[in-house]
């Protein structure tokens, strides 16, 4: 692992999109410049995972490793652990996602409202000048959405709407989803393989 290792967070809500959170972290995990993978999952988040995984009943440990394998790079962190590394800005961190980024979650980082870790670190990232990417997943966004998106798009967030992409000619989920990752991996800027770039 190099010396300079990139550090990112990933936090998973309540939202559509668990094979999203699920592909990134395996993707981060894999990454040769990612030495640690910091992970939250809200309670919401858990509840979803369990219906879009095929996993009805399963426990916060076996959703876990679900979404992130045997990888040693990833540390997971509870939804109100605000004592977290990345709750605080004295803690570098090269990158965050929330992903799915649900639009309760929007709101609550739009009006600075810190209710838990997730809140928390999206805050941290904003004040201190780092990358934030949100995953938004809703349809349709309604004018409170977009008047978020907005406000932490001015703020310094990016704010990447999980939607697919066609000109790749998608032939399935899973690639559907692999084009969407790679999107957040050239924003972390980090070099991969995953989809397909115009033109290529």
């Amino acid at each position: 692992m190099p010396e300079s290792a990139k550090e990112i967070t990933v936090a998973i809500t309540g939202a559509s999109g668990s094979a999203c959170a699920r592909r990134l972290l395996a993707a981060l995990s894999a990454h040769q410049d990612v030495g640690v993978i910091n992970a939250v999952m809200s309670s919401a988040a858990l509840m979803v995972a369990r219906e879009e995984l095929d996993a009805p009943g399963a426990g916060l440990p076996a959703i876990r490793e679900m979404m992130s394998g045997s990888s040693g790079k990833i540390r997971w962190f509870e939804e109100h652990n605000v004592g977290a590394s990345m709750a605080s800005g004295s803690h570098i961190m090269d990158g965050t996602v929330i992903l799915p980024c649900s639009t309760g979650t929007l709101g609550s980082i739009a009006t600075g409202a810190s209710r838990n870790l997730i809140h928390r670190a999206a805050e941290v990232a904003l004040k201190e000048r780092r990358t934030l990417i949100l995953g938004v997943r809703e349809c349709p966004y309604s004018l409170i959405h977009l008047q978020n998106m907005l406000t932490v798009t001015q703020a310094g967030a990016i704010v990447l709407p999980i939607t697919p992409a066609f000109y790749n000619h998608p032939r399935t989920i899973d690639e559907v989803v692999e084009q969407y990752v790679g999107r957040v991996l050239d924003h972390l800027r980090l070099p991969h393989s995953l989809g397909k770039r115009w033109g290529a």
